[in-house]
């Protein structure tokens, strides 16, 4: 089973949705089920009030089920370096979010807005290949910018995330007129950032789930203008089919897989729910193996690939690595430490990985992440 949570800081619609979604996928079959969407609605709220409600919000139970398994199964694998994640994940009033700016419905009165209020942008020094319009705004301080609501016709100006979201999209350096897959789109905001970066020339953005298909949808419509939006594949297609289905059609791929949203499970209200899931989370290094030989399937010879979760877990992330480049003999790693090496400033990195990938631990006043980026390239 697995916990693709999305809490509190993304868009849908006219709506803000405080979120957590669960999706469970059953290895053998698929099958996705929605138990829990919470919505807040309304109009653009100020940011103290914003900041209140969030507070008052966010003071939630932990789950000391999630908890427990969490101490044995993280300290066994991050030593001493768990106590410090462990302090930022339990709690949330610690957890900073990031404006990434919609360069299609760009503001120079929001640049200058977010930095009285004491944002700057993501990366102060120009990496090699960040590109210039891709443009990210953070604060020291945890705070949340206001959401904005949705009007008909008109683009949203900006998407708040998690910084660390945009690493898999920065690893994966797409070029104008690449062919481009997202695996597992949905809610979009990585699809996005790609867009901010480069205008591919095919781009496949898959979601499996009715429900979050149509959240993706929505998402692209908000941020994309309409000429480029055309332009647009958005498929329901089972991840693991798409390899057999579109063999060697595209030049970049990522695969944002489906894992145990570390952030979200930790405060799971529904014990029987978080029992079932601690059964089930053996089951989830399957299937993103699966989506993984389904993408190289879908890769073109010489093309890249990037796979990245959200959670600590080895299991889910060096684990799945390892097996895709053990079982394919036409997959070989990419080297990415000089990335990781220029975005350390902005972000805690673990140590000790190796050079095709990274692992972002939340730590305070870096409160980004967990986000494990691995990339993989196509020989043969």
């Amino acid at each position: 089973m697995v916990t693709k949570s999305l809490l509190f800081h993304k868009i849908l619609g006219k709506r803000t949705m405080e979120r957590s979604i669960t999706t469970v996928y059953s290895p053998v079959n698929v099958n996705f089920h929605h138990f829990k969407i919470f919505w807040a609605s309304g109009k653009i709220e100020t940011e103290e009030k914003l900041e209140n409600k969030t507070k008052g919000k966010l003071q939630r139970q932990i789950c000391q089920v999630v908890l427990d398994h969490f101490e044995k199964q993280y300290t066994k694998e991050l030593g001493d370096t768990w106590t410090r994640v462990r302090d930022v994940l339990t709690h949330p009033l610690c957890w900073q979010h990031a404006v990434l700016l919609n360069k299609f419905s760009w503001s120079s009165e929001l640049e200058n807005t977010l930095c009285l209020k004491g944002y700057r942008p993501l990366f102060q020094e120009t990496l090699p290949y960040l590109p210039g319009s891709l443009k990210c705004y953070i604060s020291r301080t945890p705070r949340r910018f206001p959401a904005q609501k949705h009007q008909i016709g008109k683009l949203k100006e900006y998407y708040l995330l998690n910084a660390a979201s945009l690493l898999p999209v920065l690893a994966l350096e797409v070029k104008d007129g690449e062919d481009v897959l997202d695996v597992c789109a949905a809610p979009g905001g990585k699809s996005v950032a790609m867009l901010q970066c480069a205008y591919p020339g095919q781009f496949h953005c898959n979601e499996y789930d009715g429900l979050r298909s149509r959240w993706l949808k929505q998402t692209l419509e908000s941020f994309i203008p309409d000429p480029l939006i055309n332009s647009i594949t958005v498929s329901k297609l089972d991840g693991r089919q798409i390899g057999d289905l579109n063999p060697e059609l595209y030049d970049k791929i990522l695969v944002d897989a489906p894992c145990s949203n570390d952030r979200s499970w930790l405060f799971s209200s529904d014990i029987q729910q978080t029992m079932l899931r601690l059964i089930q989370r053996k089951e989830l290094s399957s299937l993103q193996l699966q989506l993984l030989r389904s993408a190289v399937k879908a890769l073109r010879p010489g093309g890249s690939l990037v796979y990245s979760t959200c959670t600590l877990s080895k299991a889910e992330n060096s684990d799945v690595i390892n097996l895709i480049l053990n079982s394919c003999s036409n997959i070989l790693p990419v080297d990415i430490s000089d990335m990781s090496k220029a975005v350390s400033q902005e972000f805690t990195l673990l140590g000790g990985t190796r050079q095709h990938e990274l692992l972002v631990l939340p730590e305070k006043e870096k409160a980004w992440g967990p986000m494990y980026v691995a990339k993989l390239k196509k020989i043969i």
